[in-house]
């Protein structure tokens, strides 16, 4: 008796450590105009979040309220938080102006990094705003 509440300890134990150790990133997306003159074409929100468990990234959210539908969507990594940079892995989105995007990604040790500074984010693109719609960053 005492070897099997052993057994189901340890199991309670194991299961409670690996939910410790994910860590959570939400991101509120917002249009981000590039100029004056696309500030009218970029309209709409979403939300987002990614689960970090070891090194793989599980990335999941929705969107509405856009003008055109959705092109591509990524996470982008800036230099620094709240700056814009270059797209580092692609996610999957519905193709519409209202939908869902997510992605799996196993990350390098500089995307690791750049996740836990604020520099990863997600950014959609649409056909009307092809330079980028909206943008939120990933942000515990």
């Amino acid at each position: 008796m005492r070897l099997s509440l052993l057994f189901v300890f340890l199991g309670l134990m194991a299961g409670t450590a690996g939910a410790q150790d994910a860590r959570t990133f939400d991101a509120r997306l917002t249009p981000l105009p590039l100029d004056v003159v696309n500030r009218e074409q970029i309209k709409g929100s979403g939300s987002g979040s990614a689960v970090l468990e070891g090194r793989r990234l599980t990335v999941s959210g929705s969107f509405s309220g856009m003008l055109g539908p959705a092109t591509v969507a990524h996470l982008h990594l800036g230099p620094a938080l709240g700056i814009r940079g270059g797209p580092v892995l692609n996610l999957d989105i519905d193709q519409a102006a209202a939908g869902n995007f997510s992605g799996e990604f196993e990350l390098t040790e500089d995307q690791l990094g750049a996740l836990r500074a604020g520099r990863l984010y997600i950014q959609i693109h649409s056909e009307i705003a092809p330079g980028g719609n909206l943008w939120g960053w990933l942000l515990e």
